[in-house]
């Protein structure tokens, strides 16, 4: 019975750690966070995602927990309404992320171990398996290692190599964090420009609370991905002098929530996805940025496969290759995120009218008076 390490308790960790322990091996799921992070942004499921929630039979609490955010209104510095986009949600389910990895956990937890507050410092492998160090001072052994933590994965610098040779940057830097409700129009996207900057406001009607979003262009920053000060310090030099529109108040819940996440607007492009006995999944192998709405698609139906070859194959090499072989598609097409960025964030005010004047006689946006 094979024993795997799943480090990351995240979409794409509990997905695997699920149908690993499903087909007869051992997951354990090392986490660094002290607990479950439950916060965070809505993510889509659909296709081959939805297909997977079904067959782990999590899916009717899926559409029970569901977003039911009907469009995006993009509005002026008066909190008019100048075009909204009605959401098209055929076959597509948008849940908020917390919600989904709570549901993940409730069908994981039973079949794997987990251990949170702990992290992998070092890894050696040889012939028979990776002998793994942890941060927190136990050392183990496992036959397989998988990296499913996230953009900014431990276990791929180790495996693969410095972050700055695999990390695309997108030409933006974005934040999330909790806000008030009471500042955005029930089950809308609520979104305020000025040239090269969005501040918007998700308000789902499920949620008490609503998350408040902020993007803005900038050429690569030196910025630790863990440092929370130096973050709140980079949002509120993009933001702090803005006084239209509600980004004033937008601004100070989100400095001021200690879940706020700051991160570069990125993708990560490797050309293989295992090295020896480890792999990756999900965002640390083929994270296609935000602005692409894949992330979770991308990381449950990459787990379910991942699991799958490794069920099925005479090895792991010949699994991590079939694996690659049957997923690199799909990733591919969703890393084209097109227009999505100029969209949401025009980078001057000539493209804001565009955005808006173009989409309305596409039929993509209807105009509010």
């Amino acid at each position: 019975m094979a024993e795997i390490l799943v480090v990351g308790a995240s979409i794409a960790g509990q997905t695997l750690a699920y149908w690993l322990a499903r087909h007869g091996m051992r997951p354990t799921v090392v986490e660094r966070a002290p607990r479950l992070r439950v916060g965070g942004n809505g993510v889509d499921l659909r296709d081959q995602a939805t297909e997977v929630a079904e067959r782990m039979g999590i899916m009717p609490r899926v559409r029970a927990a569901a977003a039911d955010v009907r469009g995006i209104k993009f509005v002026d510095a008066s909190d008019r309404a100048v075009a909204r986009m009605n959401m098209s949600r055929s076959g597509e389910i948008e849940i908020m992320r917390g919600d989904l990895v709570a549901l993940l956990h409730e069908v994981a937890a039973p079949e794997a171990e987990y251990v949170f507050g702990d992290s992998v410092r070092s890894m050696e492998e040889d012939g028979g398996g990776v002998t793994v160090s942890f941060e927190g001072g136990a050392t183990r052994r496992f036959d397989l290692v998988i990296g499913a933590d996230g953009l900014h994965s431990s276990v791929r610098r180790l495996a693969f190599g410095p972050e700055a040779g695999f990390l695309r940057h997108m030409g933006h830097y974005f934040a999330f964090a909790n806000a008030d409700a009471a500042l955005g129009e029930d089950r809308w996207v609520t979104m305020y420009n000025q040239p090269g900057k969005m501040a918007g406001l998700y308000r789902s009607g499920k949620h008490d609370q609503a998350k408040a979003y902020f993007i803005f262009r900038s050429e690569p920053l030196e910025c630790d991905h863990r440092d929370v000060e130096q973050h709140r310090a980079l949002l509120k030099e993009a933001f702090g002098h803005e006084t239209s529109w509600r980004v004033g108040e937008l601004l100070e819940g989100a400095l001021a929530d200690p879940e706020l996440y700051f991160d570069a607007l990125s993708q990560v492009r490797l050309p293989s996805w295992s090295s020896g006995r480890v792999a990756l999944v999900g965002d640390a192998a083929y994270c296609a940025s935000p602005a692409s709405g894949a992330g979770a698609e991308l990381a449950v139906v990459g787990a379910y496969r991942l699991a799958e070859e490794l069920a099925s194959a005479s090895d792991h090499q010949v699994a991590f290759r079939r694996y690659e072989e049957g997923h690199r598609e799909l990733v591919r097409r969703k890393q084209q995120i097109g227009p999505n960025v100029r969209m949401m964030v025009p980078k001057n005010r000539l493209g804001m009218w565009a955005r808006n004047t173009f989409a309305s006689s596409m039929g993509l946006l209807s105009r509010s008076s």
